[in-house]
């Protein structure tokens, strides 16, 4: 680890600790002796989305939480389940240590965990993501969340 201050390449670890998802370290120099921090991060693989027209795109969170928000607007529905969501998407991609997704796919996964969340917010999302371009499709998606809801009742 290079110093800030002086460049010398050695350093060594003072304190150690963990921070969210980064571990924080408090470094000195071996040559001029001052204290810097430092952050150690995991290293993600480059996530690639394939999009239905066939063209790939750099997965970005940012763009998965603006479709769930959409979804969500004036529903009582937390920032904290927001992100579970798309947390949810992003650990089912790296505990099968796939570097490309689905556009298609990822839509499935966020409407699964949606319908545990509200209802409401479920048939938005599928409205975008399905593309109705009628009635018709949204009555399928009510029916399908009433059929659901009918057999968790009985279970």
């Amino acid at each position: 680890m290079k110093c800030p201050y002086c460049d010398y390449e050695e350093s060594k670890v003072v304190d150690s600790r963990p921070t969210d998802e980064r571990k924080r370290r408090r470094r000195e120099c071996l040559g001029c002796g001052k204290r810097f921090t430092t952050f150690e991060v995991i290293e993600q693989p480059l996530q690639i989305v394939l999009k239905r027209d066939g063209t790939l795109e750099p997965y970005n969170r940012n763009k998965l939480l603006t479709g769930v928000y959409q979804a969500i607007k004036k529903r009582p529905v937390t920032i904290a389940q927001v992100n579970a969501i798309a947390d949810a998407v992003e650990q089912y991609y790296a505990g099968n240590w796939n570097s490309q997704m689905t556009s298609s796919r990822i839509g499935e996964l966020v409407l699964a965990e949606l319908r545990h969340v509200d209802p409401v917010a479920y048939v938005r999302f599928a409205s975008v993501y399905q593309d109705f371009h009628d009635v018709a499709g949204f009555i399928a998606v009510i029916s399908e969340l009433n059929e659901a809801e009918k057999k968790e009742g009985d279970d």
